[in-house]
């Protein structure tokens, strides 16, 4: 498959995501008597990955994110030329994706971007309030997990087929512990959508959600070609 058509689809796949996730929980959390809450916008994160993956998994490898592309190459499983290609789509596919649930949020009368379009922050602009220290050290785990369950969902010994299940289900369960610390991000372009709409605090935070899920990818890539081996991956 050529690398345009890959990065296309790096692109679909971003976009699926961020508005699928980030649109959850701006469009239906607390919706009057029915809303999702969190543990639906959680869910809709995972949703969005597990039916990526097996619909663009055999195309691009369904990366959808700029941390995972990292930790598979660390890992051994990605070429790095197809790196930056990779990384460029994913964030337009999220700033695209933010763009478009701006354009319909903002069809609803009363609705303030102040919101902040389920942007990631930390210290005041954390939901719960955590410091930077809890936020950053949230994100590093939370990413190096993620790419440890990628990482072995999707190696040649590991069973066959399952993988989107395991991959979708880890990132469900990633933003049950996290959405209160940071709104969860472990993916640099979802946390890059949202903030390019909201500007203002949301761009002078962003750098931690680019640091932060890379330093964790990287990591887990190092760790599971260390400790487990570098087994082929699908």
């Amino acid at each position: 498959m050529s690398l345009g058509k890959r990065a296309a689809a790096e692109f679909l796949g971003t976009f699926w995501l961020v508005l699928g996730g980030c649109g959850s929980a701006v469009l239906a959390a607390a919706f009057p008597h029915v809303g999702i809450g969190l543990l639906g916008v959680a869910f809709a994160f995972g949703l969005t990955v597990l039916t990526m993956a097996y619909a663009i998994g055999h195309v691009s490898g369904c990366h959808l994110n700029p941390a995972v592309s990292l930790g598979l190459l660390v890992g051994g499983r990605f070429k790095a030329g197809d790196f930056v290609p990779y990384v460029i789509a994913q964030v337009l596919g999220g700033i695209v994706a933010a763009a478009v649930l701006y354009f319909i949020a903002s069809g609803k009368a009363g609705f303030d971007l102040s919101g902040g379009l389920a942007a990631n922050g930390y210290a005041e602009h954390s939901p719960g309030g955590y410091s930077l220290a809890a936020c950053l050290v949230s994100e590093v785990v939370m990413t190096f997990m993620f790419l440890m369950v990628i990482l072995g969902a999707t190696d040649a010994r590991a069973p066959s087929g399952f993988a989107p299940i395991a991959i979708g289900l880890c990132l469900t369960l990633i933003h049950l512990i996290s959405i209160p610390v940071t709104n969860t991000s472990v993916n640099p372009a979802r946390s890059t959508g949202p903030a390019v709409i909201v500007g203002g605090w949301a761009l002078g935070q962003l750098w931690l959600f680019w640091v932060a899920p890379l330093i964790g990818a990287a990591l887990a890539g190092v760790t599971y070609r260390g400790v487990f081996g570098d087994g082929q991956g699908r």
